[in-house]
């Protein structure tokens, strides 16, 4: 593959590690707020969005800058997912962007890959959470609403434990045997006419960094009902099978001998999060 085919993406804002080695085919759209977006204009959705999260920024600070954002708890104007509508990313051409009316009566959420409780250090940065661009059709009841949403808890957790959280989370569509022992890839496609995929499943891959320790760990979950019971640790996936099913390469800079996984530095499980994420339900989609 030539050099000149590779694209390397970074936060500009900070001084952490390259996040994603891909090809020109996932070049990412204009670097927004708080997020950086690459989307798949032939399944109408992302390919993968990448975040930096901090203690400071889930605490309403930017990430680029170490002032304080005081919010006066009178104020109707301080940032607030319920200010925030889903739309469409004008960004992407009409022929190939994904249309809100693509979810009617599909029974299909509009998932966040990089949920609005992430951002809070501004109304327009929690506003590029509700594009389509970083939207993927997902399973509610069981899913989105629940183990997911509870796993997007943990992550925020991490910052508790690492100075840096950097996130990668994107969609996957996997082969499954089918009954003449060979293998298919085989998803639903919404709209109208059908051009929305639905992902078969979703991943993270999440790197947290603590002075000149680094932890990292990939997780891949299936798009559908999941128990809470269900866990966290069993879906962890080896970094390279998540590459190799995404097309990309995670945090390309990251010598891979010297990381610890991310699950035996801290414990992998969501069950704690349950009652805390309830009581932040005002962050729900």
């Amino acid at each position: 593959m030539a050099l000149s085919n590779i694209i390397i993406v970074a936060f500009s804002s900070s001084k952490g590690p390259y996040l994603i080695s891909s090809t020109a085919k996932h070049m990412p759209l204009p670097l927004m707020t708080i997020l950086v977006t690459s989307y798949n204009r032939s399944l109408r959705n992302p390919n993968w969005v990448a975040e930096h999260l901090t203690a400071a920024t889930l605490d309403g600070r930017s990430s680029s800058s170490t002032s304080l954002i005081v919010v006066d708890e009178a104020n109707l104007d301080k940032p607030d997912r319920s200010h925030s509508t889903f739309k469409e990313d004008l960004q992407i051409p009409r022929l190939f962007r994904a249309k809100l009316k693509d979810y009617v009566k599909t029974g299909y959420d509009r998932g966040h890959l990089a949920p609005a409780a992430d951002v809070r250090d501004s109304q327009e940065a929690i506003n590029e959470t509700f594009l389509l661009t970083n939207i993927s059709p997902q399973v509610g009841k069981g899913f989105n609403r629940n183990y997911w949403f509870y796993f997007e808890s943990f992550v925020r957790s991490l910052t508790k434990v690492f100075d840096d959280v950097y996130v990668i989370t994107g969609p996957l569509y996997l082969p499954k045997v089918g009954e003449d022992g060979r293998s298919y890839v085989k998803y639903e496609v919404i709209g109208d006419p059908p051009n929305t995929a639905v992902p078969t499943h979703f991943y993270k891959v999440v790197l947290g960094v603590k002075g000149k320790e680094h932890a990292l760990q990939g997780f891949v979950l299936p798009n559908e009902l999941i128990e809470n019971t269900a866990s966290l640790e069993a879906f962890t996936m080896p970094l390279d099978a998540i590459e190799r099913a995404a097309g990309l390469v995670f945090f390309p800079d990251l010598n891979r001998l010297a990381y610890k996984p991310l699950c035996t530095v801290t414990k992998c499980d969501i069950t704690h999060m349950l009652e805390a994420s309830k009581k932040a339900s005002k962050w729900r989609l």
